[in-house]
């Protein structure tokens, strides 16, 4: 099945400030990959992960993104959820202990992430399956999952890729849902990278996040992916804010279905 649509614009070269961003958006992105991109610095690599998943744990993110999560399958009973580009596992933890009967599956493309997930709690529980996955391919039947949960990963993939997420999520899942960074208005997001540039060069963490920052999607370039996935698409978009600390997140949050 073809997914991709007819576009007046080279998806591959699309500014994630999206087709019409202004000059100085395009400026405020980069093509350098963060440690967790890479497969040369596995220490930092781990730091961060690390660090995200602390985070999650001390601030609740986790069991807040667990419950935008739920609220999108209120209607089902049992659900089948799937996790992609889960990294520690954290989220699929929260669902898990928020409703007692949803099946989750857990997925990353790192072997190593999966292998540490397949060790811990996650790799016995009952209403848990552990398995290493690419979000761009789907190892599942049209239509297996209720939902489709990407959370805090989208920006790491390059639009083409990011694209396939949008035609793969909504095939196999009743919905994608995805979670990430929001792209502030240029000016904005100047302050908001040169209050974290210092940190950059001691902390992994605020490494990662400045270059997550540069990649993240406007939400004129989401709904320019999904309709390059497929013009079937229909694009929900909400959340985001002018200023987001990561003590309290303000995420971008999108829900896509096939019509």
């Amino acid at each position: 099945m073809a997914y991709m649509g007819t576009r007046t614009f080279d998806i591959a070269t699309m500014p994630r400030g999206g087709p019409n961003a202004s000059c100085l958006d395009r400026r405020l992105e980069t093509q350098r990959p963060e440690y967790l991109d890479r497969d040369d610095v596995d220490d930092r690599k781990r730091a961060v992960v690390r660090s995200l998943d602390r985070f999650g744990r001390l601030f609740g993110h986790h069991e807040m993104f667990a419950r935008i999560a739920l609220e999108e399958i209120a209607d089902v009973a049992d659900p089948k959820i799937l996790e992609l580009g889960s990294g520690h596992g954290g989220l699929s933890r929260a669902l898990l202990e928020q409703h007692p009967t949803a099946q989750v599956t857990v997925t990353d493309v790192e072997p190593a992430s999966v292998a540490a997930i397949a060790a811990g709690d996650l790799g016995s529980h009952p209403r848990a399956t552990v398995r290493e996955m690419d979000a761009t391919t789907i190892d599942a039947p049209d239509g297996y999952y209720d939902l489709a949960v990407f959370v805090m990963s989208f920006h790491h993939l390059p639009p083409p890729l990011a694209s396939r997420v949008f035609a793969e999520g909504t095939r196999a899942a009743r919905k994608l849902l995805i979670i990430d960074l929001p792209r502030p208005p240029s000016p904005l997001h100047i302050l908001q990278l040169a209050s974290m540039l210092p940190l950059t060069v001691v902390l992994p963490f605020a490494h990662d996040g400045f270059i997550s920052s540069l990649r993240a999607y406007s939400p004129s370039a989401l709904r320019a992916l999904a309709a390059h996935a497929d013009p079937a698409i229909h694009v929900e978009l909400r959340g985001g804010g002018l200023f987001n600390l990561p003590v309290r997140p303000r995420p971008q949050i999108v829900v896509a279905s096939r019509r």
